[in-house]
């Protein structure tokens, strides 16, 4: 591997790579969907997980046995929570069934909103 080849890898595609085969394409297409909806936040983990950072932890997500975990705070949970119905969830946590597809648009609204959320609230100088 070379050094620009090094570079150009992040630490979440770290951390795809060590997950099942069977669900890498699934947590990678949930990275580009949180990446193109949040184009400035910084890829990282924290609390051992993929992170988006933007000012303050935007979103997580986690594989797990049989679902991904989806971590948009309380906040991102509580707007959406009329339209997550089928899918478990709690105080900041929706989880995904690996058996199913991911609810793309769904993903994109709830990081759109943590975006804007994040940026009024810094903005706002409420840190």
């Amino acid at each position: 591997m070379t050094n620009t080849e090094r570079t150009s890898i992040s630490v979440i595609d770290e951390y795809i790579r060590t997950c099942p085969e069977s669900i890498r394409a699934t947590l990678q297409l949930l990275k580009n969907i949180i990446s193109q909806e949040a184009p400035g936040a910084i890829e990282k983990i924290s609390y051992g997980m993929p992170t988006f950072y933007l000012k303050e932890n935007l979103v997580h997500f986690a594989a797990a046995k049989r679902h991904i975990g989806f971590y948009p705070t309380p906040s991102g949970v509580t707007v959406f929570k009329s339209e997550l119905g089928a899918y478990k969830h709690s105080k900041g946590a929706i989880q995904f069934p690996l058996d199913k597809p991911l609810p793309e648009d769904l993903i994109r609204r709830i990081v759109g909103f943590r975006v804007r959320e994040v940026v009024e609230k810094h903005l706002q100088g409420r840190e």
